[in-house]
């Protein structure tokens, strides 16, 4: 499974950005795609996640502000980021899981004044 991820940019405080991931390759329809976030210093943590069925499950402190969505005709996931906060200035990591893990390529979300 290789996966394309795009939209990451610098954005001010309570703007808004579009993440999109696309999967390809040996995909099954049964998978699970969503996003994970790293700031420096800090762990990787889980941003947001959505099965093929529609079920997300979000993080405590972007429930609310962030929302995931798929298009499984596309293989591809959306996280729609509203009102951003410095906080969640980090390199965002699209994943696909289904039985195993795939990553794919960072990208960068700063959010500055």
């Amino acid at each position: 499974v290789q996966l394309q991820a795009s939209g990451g940019g610098l954005v001010q405080p309570g703007g808004s950005l579009r993440l999109s991931c696309a999967a390809s390759g040996s995909i099954f329809r049964s998978n699970t795609m969503g996003w994970y976030r790293q700031a420096p210093g800090q762990q990787r943590e889980l941003v947001a996640e959505i099965g093929s069925g529609g079920t997300a499950n979000y993080a405590g402190s972007v429930k609310g502000r962030f929302t995931i969505s798929r298009d499984n005709a596309k293989n591809t996931v959306y996280l729609t980021m509203n009102n951003l906060k410095p906080e969640d200035t980090a390199v965002y990591y699209c994943h696909y899981r289904y039985l195993s893990f795939w990553w794919g390529q960072g990208t960068l979300v700063t959010v500055s004044s």
